[in-house]
């Protein structure tokens, strides 16, 4: 049985039950009159505005793009359309739309490609991605700023008669934007931290489970607002509060894949050259109190100890972890290496190294003295059949598991 157009249906299902309920709260809240008393139009506003704000960062190109779109068709006349705003002008909307259609595809039909093929379009995906949440981090303030003005002047009518003539839109606005906008981010977060999960997994099959999560997510905001807008903010709180639970573990899985994705991008290491004092690199496991996936500099304090200095969500104080004693090498992978260390015969992984310390890896080990470089994952299964169709003795068993 074909999936694909199963696939496409699903997908296309989706984005236009997001397209309708994005819209559609525009609507509600552009059309809402400032004076009405009405309580309770206020929360479903409210209730709305929750799920909107869930929807457009677990999608933020598709949600500003469907919300701009919906202003320009609503618009009567051409002297309001030229007064939208930027991202309801059609040369934000029409190429978003575009490169949504295009991303749209390569997830259908770039199932059946390779993934040395795929990988660099799910590389220029987490680009859009990361730009077009900026670009909805900028745009949603002025999008939300008239639904909470609405809702505080709902709440001003229900105010004592001595106090009915007080605005207190400003004061409503000046709390609840941030916090819209804090769970805006930590949403963001939580959806990005799949797109690297995305990138970083080798095979197809995954990526398709993991972008049908992804989807399910953002099909069932926009289904149940659609269909109770208080049944769609109670499930988009859930979302917000258990990305909120995993917003450290999101933010570090975001970060390690910003930095992987723009030395790959951008070929860093043919300009970049490790530092004789201290280097920057990532934890690949727990040690101490310092999780998975912490940056910072590595160094080789007094008493020859590997030290790893980091600030937590990079601009607290800083902290500092000792690397455990042992022997050090530096395994060489076919996309990035790691330092791994020797525990009982084996090499286990201790740190990530990006992919700009790719050729770097001898200067590496001299720099802080390592017990050399060796081969390792999948450069090392590649060299091992090399040996065996040739006339030279086979080498000996790989260290690590880098790929």
């Amino acid at each position: 049985m074909n999936l694909f157009p199963m696939n496409i249906l699903a997908k296309m299902s989706v984005i236009l039950a997001l397209a309708l309920f994005l819209s559609t709260a525009e609507s509600r809240a552009a059309s809402s009159p400032a004076t009405s008393s009405d309580p309770t139009s206020a929360g479903v506003e409210l209730a709305q505005t929750i799920s909107l704000i869930t929807g457009v960062a677990i999608s933020p190109l598709m949600g500003v793009s469907a919300v701009g779109a919906w202003k320009y068709f609503e618009a009567k006349t051409p002297e309001q359309q030229a007064k939208l705003p930027w991202y309801a002008q059609p040369w934000f909307w029409v190429p978003s739309l575009v490169l949504i259609a295009a991303c749209f595809l390569k997830d259908t039909v770039g199932m059946t490609l390779p993934t040395v093929v795929k990988k660099p379009l799910d590389v220029a995906e987490t680009i859009e991605h990361k730009v077009s949440g900026l670009i909805a981090t900028g745009a949603f303030v002025p999008l939300v700023a008239p639904i909470f003005k609405s809702a505080a002047t709902h709440a001003n009518s229900l105010s004592l008669a001595g106090f009915a003539s007080i605005d207190p839109s400003w004061i409503y606005n000046g709390i609840m934007i941030p916090i819209a906008m804090a769970a805006f981010f930590i949403v963001f977060m939580a959806s990005n931290a799949i797109n690297i999960l995305i990138l970083l997994s080798p095979f197809t099959t995954v990526d398709a489970a993991l972008k049908g999560f992804r989807l399910l997510l953002l099909g069932s905001v926009a289904g149940l607002a659609w269909g109770n807008p208080w049944l769609g903010a109670a499930w988009s709180l859930v979302i917000i509060t258990i990305a909120y639970f995993i917003a450290g573990w999101s933010f570090r899985l975001s970060w390690f894949g910003t930095v992987f994705v723009w030395d790959m991008a951008t070929f860093r290491r043919t300009r970049f050259t490790p530092d004789a004092t201290g280097n920057n690199v990532f934890l690949s496991r727990k040690l101490d109190k310092a999780p998975a996936r912490t940056y910072g500099s590595l160094v080789r304090e007094a008493g020859n100890r590997l030290v790893l200095k980091y600030r937590p969500w990079l601009v607290l104080p800083q902290c500092t972890v000792l690397l455990p004693e042992g022997s050090y090498v530096v395994a060489k992978g076919l996309i990035y290496s790691e330092i791994s260390r020797e525990e009982a015969g084996h090499m286990r992984s201790t740190v990530l190294l990006p992919p700009r310390y790719r050729s770097h890896e001898q200067r590496l080990a001299d720099i802080y003295g390592l017990a050399g470089v060796r081969d390792a994952g999948l450069r090392a299964a590649f060299k091992w059949l090399r040996q065996q169709f040739s006339s030279s003795a086979p080498a000996a068993p790989a260290a690590g598991t880098v790929s």
